[in-house]
């Protein structure tokens, strides 16, 4: 899947609306089956009869939106299971399932952020469901705003680089590595390549980042990107020369003219959103600029 920015977005759009991921731990098999199937047309429900057994699931499914844990089980109690997850996974909500003799067990654990909220057996099922329903807009709302810091940092810190190397630099081919260098570092792919150009075409400078090639020369999205001088996204497809499933072809353009084109990848689909490659793109056009200034000192050099 092939498209422009304004695509890409839409379809980042599309991939919001999938149901969250939460994780269910009861050690009684009944009160499983009951969270399931309280919860499953609105989230993808993961089970778990120990916290050992439910670290196990969030070590290989990665973060839940939420976990819901009863307190009392034999091999560890809800409040430690939970609070060996919060490093990991600081933004997930985590909710308590007690009895009222396990008042005092929940107070230090909410006190120091470990559980969001807890619930006395037997519960109403329509109030867990509000509980869990409010736990996972908290969620969304903590992932987006830890996202845009993270995206803040990088284009800041990628933003820096290119300020100094369009300052020191005195020839274009001096420059393309270090550029390549820090969208590598600061906008954590698996792979980059900054490859420059020239009257619509590729040239032999290049620089590469990670341990993935691409042949842009012949690349669908890169052809598509230097034809039209915008850049091309793929949040979830096969890469024809690797195994990314999410890719970028950005092109690097100034007044029309494409100078470059910045290719990244990520092994896993949906690995970035649609904001993340605005940032990129901000931070290619102030590489447009860098480039540009450093060829037209370069060659004011040479004829003097």
């Amino acid at each position: 899947m092939s498209s422009n920015l304004f695509s890409a977005a839409e379809s980042n759009r599309a991939t919001s609306l999938k149901k969250p991921k939460i994780l269910v731990v009861d050690d009684e098999q009944d009160n499983l089956d009951l969270l399931y199937r309280t919860f499953r047309r609105e989230f993808v429900v993961f089970r778990a009869e120990s916290g050992i057994q439910a670290l196990e699931i969030l070590a290989k499914e990665g973060e839940m939106a939420a976990i819901i844990s009863d307190q009392r089980m034999p091999e560890m109690k809800g409040t430690e299971f939970l609070s060996r997850t919060v490093s990991d996974f600081p933004d997930t909500m985590r909710i308590v399932l007690t009895g009222y003799t396990d008042i005092n067990d929940l107070i230090e654990a909410i006190n120091s952020g470990q559980v969001h909220k807890y619930l006395t057996k037997p519960w109403e099922p329509e109030q867990l469901r509000l509980v869990v329903s409010e736990a996972a807009q908290n969620y969304d709302l903590l992932k987006q705003r830890s996202e845009e810091l993270f995206r803040s940092q990088a284009q800041n810190a990628l933003l820096s680089v290119i300020v100094e190397i369009a300052q020191k630099s005195q020839q274009v081919s001096n420059c393309v590595l270090p550029l390549a260098s820090a969208f590598w570092q600061n906008f954590g792919a698996d792979g980059v390549m900054l490859q420059l150009a020239e009257n619509g075409a590729l040239t032999d400078t290049q620089a590469i980042c990670g341990a993935l090639r691409w042949d842009l020369a012949n690349n669908p999205l890169v052809q598509m990107a230097i034809a039209s001088g915008e850049s091309q996204v793929c949040f979830d497809g096969d890469d024809p020369d690797q195994s990314c499933k999410t890719y970028v072809a950005i092109a690097i353009t100034f007044r029309q003219n494409v100078l470059g084109i910045l290719f990244m990848g990520w092994l896993n689909s949906h690995a970035i959103n649609s904001s993340d490659v605005a940032a990129i793109q901000q931070c290619a056009d102030e590489v447009a600029i860098a480039l540009t200034c450093i060829r037209f000192y370069a060659k004011r050099g040479s004829i003097g």
